[in-house]
């Protein structure tokens, strides 16, 4: 189901560090593709343990398709430093903040409203992105993200995880869960949002996480409260997007938090937690067609 894992950009795409307000953040940078009529930018942000190379397969897609596309790597996040040790700057608010200094410095002087992609973990980041500020947006896409904390059995996981960084370094809680999962496991129960499955490179970027980055954003997914009745009532078009199973929040629970959003729906078929690592083309061809709707209806 899943690509073999890739951190090389596509043709054409950059990867740099992004200077913001608030600091450096590592990017992959993708250009709409030559030729084509460029019809705007999105915005992509990682899930739990993830990294802008969860993004990898969506950019020549959307690239033909007229979108400029921004992966990046948040606070503390693999390439992007943070405080290894100190848990305040990855406050949800102060991520959010992040989130709208990256779009100040990707639109600068223009002013552009972009198109806001989270997955996971980071659609929480976005839909508290859009609270603090939905002017900055075109739209919000939910990639497999939920209305409140995940699931009991991830948030198991999730604690399991926290306690042994609690006593371990990165390296060795990395080596314990090779040991305690089989092969096949190995890489999503090190990364809820796995769909890569090259595990030396899934090392690497396991290692470049901040301690303390996993250990809040793993207390803010078991934390998190519902905030859809205030996400439903910002004046921008929605799009909760899943694949057709989900362990982290069950597929019924993003249909009702669609109807409650009033949002655009999307299942794709043959993909689980990260359609956009499963089925990257299916989830590229959804997410095109929400922004040309969204962009004909202004």
């Amino acid at each position: 189901m899943s690509r073999p894992a890739t951190f090389v950009p596509p043709p054409g795409a950059r990867a740099y560090r992004l200077g913001t307000a608030r600091g450096e953040f590592a990017v992959i940078d993708a250009p709409v593709a030559t030729g084509v009529e460029a019809k705007g930018t999105a915005l992509l942000l990682p899930g739990f343990t993830g990294s802008k190379e969860d993004f990898i397969s969506l950019h020549e897609p959307l690239a033909a398709a007229g979108y400029r596309t921004v992966a990046v790597d948040g606070r503390g996040q693999y390439e992007t430093p943070g405080p290894r040790d100190d848990e305040a700057p990855y406050a949800q608010g102060e991520l959010a903040r992040d989130v709208l200094a990256q779009v100040d410095t990707l639109t600068g002087t223009q002013q552009e409203r972009v198109h806001l992609v989270g997955h996971s973990f980071g659609g929480q980041v976005a839909r508290a992105a859009v609270l603090l500020d939905s002017s900055r947006f075109r739209s919000l896409s939910l990639i497999a993200s939920g209305p409140a904390e995940i699931s009991a059995s991830q948030q198991l996981r999730v604690k399991l995880l926290r306690d042994a960084l609690a006593v371990m370094n990165m390296a060795q809680v990395w080596d314990a869960i090779q040991a305690l999962e089989p092969p096949e496991d190995a890489a999503d129960q090190q990364d809820l949002d796995a769909g890569l499955d090259d595990l030396e490179v899934l090392r690497q970027r396991w290692l470049g996480n901040s301690p303390a980055q996993l250990i809040a954003a793993g207390r803010q997914l078991c934390t998190e409260p519902d905030r859809v009745a205030e996400l439903a009532a910002v004046r921008i078009p929605l799009h909760v997007l899943s694949g057709e199973e989900d362990g982290t929040w069950p597929v019924p629970l993003l249909d009702d938090m669609a109807v409650r959003l009033k949002a655009h729906r999307t299942v794709v078929r043959g993909a689980e937690h990260s359609p956009n690592t499963d089925r990257p083309l299916e989830t590229a061809e959804a997410l095109a067609a929400f922004w040309n709707q969204t962009d004909q209806s202004e």
